[in-house]
């Protein structure tokens, strides 16, 4: 497998690696953005990974869970300790980047014992019957066949020769196509994935609940080997994350609400929306709000002056 055999846009591509390439000449980050940022992204990777799995918390309840140790009456025991046990997960992943640890079976079942701890009788471990995957016409492979399984994935994964943001699109996809737990095989996808990023020196990215739907259909379309829809959507959301991290690092980056960036230009609001829905403004949708930047602007501006 190559990068041709896996196409996103070649705009979404340009616009990927030319912003690693400016957010790598900021580096290092001064270390207080850093922590800033890696919060607000744990916090909203925690709400949303959960959220997709059927998680009823609000994100203000996950960020007092998170952060205060309070739990709200009238949701599920269930519900906080996900919550609890999704963030934890993140540090730890955060740590093993840091450590510069390898990806290995030991790497994954240690994130899925946090993941879980609380959750299933035996965290950490794989899976000894089958299952099902609730509105897949996959069937995920038998539990003897999971060890195997895996070695093959973590050598193929070594010696796949793929830009980092498809690597990691890969990553996910193969581990939710083995299934190797009984619960929280999509929790650790989207970690393993992140881990998979971080260490190629790209922030985490958070998948939306709001997305679930394009999502689950990218994935189920790569069950057929047809990867290029769920590698697109990944790199959409690397492409969203790179613009979080140099708007915290760079004034032209910023990140403002359209209705905000509207104001001293010859847009409205509903028409830069409509720009950013139709992928033409480079712009980043947070809690169902968008935001760009002033450069964002000064590039689309620039694209209807070459008349595109």
């Amino acid at each position: 497998m190559t990068d041709t055999d896996i196409p996103i846009p070649p705009s979404l591509s340009r616009a990927i690696d030319e912003k690693k390439k400016r957010l790598d000449s900021l580096r290092p980050l001064p270390a207080d953005a850093l922590q800033r940022l890696l919060h607000e992204i744990r916090l909203r990777h925690t709400y949303h990974s959960d959220a997709i799995e059927g998680n009823r918390l609000t994100l203000k309840e996950t960020q007092l869970v998170l952060e205060e140790g309070i739990t709200v009456g009238g949701k599920p025991l269930k519900d906080y300790l996900e919550a609890k046990d999704d963030a934890e997960a993140f540090d730890l992943m955060v740590r093993l980047v840091n450590d510069k640890a390898s990806l290995t079976q030991e790497t994954i079942q240690q994130l899925h014992e946090v993941v879980t701890q609380g959750l299933l009788e035996r965290p950490g471990c794989y899976r000894t019957g089958n299952v099902r995957i609730s509105g897949s016409p996959t069937t995920p492979p038998r539990p003897e066949h999971i060890i195997p399984l895996m070695d093959e994935f973590l050598s193929t994964v070594r010696k796949l020769k793929l830009h980092p943001v498809k690597k990691a699109a890969i990553i996910h996809y193969e581990l939710t196509r083995i299934h190797p737990f009984w619960d929280g095989n999509g929790r650790v996808a989207r970690l393993v994935m992140n881990f998979s990023l971080m260490r190629e020196h790209y922030p985490p990215i958070v998948i939306q609940q709001q997305d679930r739907h394009e999502y689950y259909t990218a994935l189920e379309k790569a069950d057929a080997e047809d990867y290029a829809d769920f590698a697109a959507f990944i790199a959409r959301r690397v492409n969203e994350s790179l613009q979080i991290y140099l708007s915290a690092s760079s004034s032209a980056d910023h990140l403002v609400p359209l209705m905000e960036l509207s104001r001293g230009s010859p847009y409205s609001q509903e028409y830069l929306s409509l720009r950013a829905r139709q992928g033409r403004l480079d712009a980043v949708k947070n809690e169902d709000i968008w935001y760009s930047s002033k450069r964002a602007l000064k590039d689309y501006q620039g694209t209807i002056g070459r008349g595109d």
